[in-house]
């Protein structure tokens, strides 16, 4: 993700959900991307737990995974995810996916002032 997204944004990589919700409690981000299966953890807990928390919920979410079928897909829409990317990715197709979220958060944050 660094290699592919770092020209254009500021990327901080994690590895577990557990390290996504002490690095989320500390600052956050514009965006978040998550795998679905992060070793033994999973991406719809963290999607889950950003829903849930108030301070968290406004952030946009965006699953990055190889996990393909219809149903993978409602169960990433239903745990809180904004948008659901499937792998392989195109990085420019990704990057303007990413720019589509961050314009609909902007959006959102002006019709709630």
């Amino acid at each position: 993700m660094k290699q592919a997204l770092g020209g254009e944004f500021t990327v901080q990589c994690v590895g577990s959900v557990s390290e996504a919700r002490r690095c989320l409690s500390l600052s956050q981000p514009d965006i978040v991307i998550s795998e679905v299966v992060i070793g033994r953890e999973s991406g719809l807990d963290l999607c889950r737990y950003v829903r849930s928390n108030p301070s968290l919920q406004q952030l946009p979410i965006m699953l990055l995974t190889s996990m393909a079928t219809l149903q993978d897909k409602v169960e990433g829409f239903q745990a809180g995810t904004d948008d659901y990317v499937v792998k392989p990715f195109d990085t420019h197709h990704l990057i303007a996916r990413i720019r589509l979220l961050a314009r609909i958060k902007r959006l959102e944050r002006r019709t709630t002032v």
